[in-house]
């Protein structure tokens, strides 16, 4: 399934005003209390100013620390097959063992 159906079906919202940077994907996603910031797209017509392109290059060396995350949770492929342990809670235990056993990974 895709994040973005994932992130509709989940309602998020913040508790306090949150700056959240999203990537193009998530187009029309606005949790409550978020700030959002998506990269600028270029168009034939309205080609990126080299402001927009500045501010795209800032966003992408934040979001490429949490890309290389999940990429490491998803070495385990428990989270990225098929899961097909059908008992309650299973799915949200497996991703957090997964996450733990990264970031265990990472202290070593």
């Amino acid at each position: 399934m895709h994040d973005k159906k994932i992130a509709d079906e989940q309602p998020i919202e913040f508790e306090k005003e949150t700056e959240l940077l999203q990537d193009s994907g998530f187009v029309g996603h606005r949790p409550k209390n978020a700030k959002v910031k998506q990269p600028y797209k270029n168009t034939k017509l309205n080609k990126l100013t080299d402001d927009q392109k500045l501010e795209n290059k800032a966003q992408a060396r934040k979001r490429v620390r949490v890309e290389h995350a999940i990429s490491g949770i998803k070495r385990l492929r428990i989270v990225k097959d098929v899961f097909r342990n059908h008992r309650e809670g299973m799915i949200d235990l497996s991703m957090q063992v997964a996450c733990g056993l990264h970031n265990l990974r990472l202290a070593a």
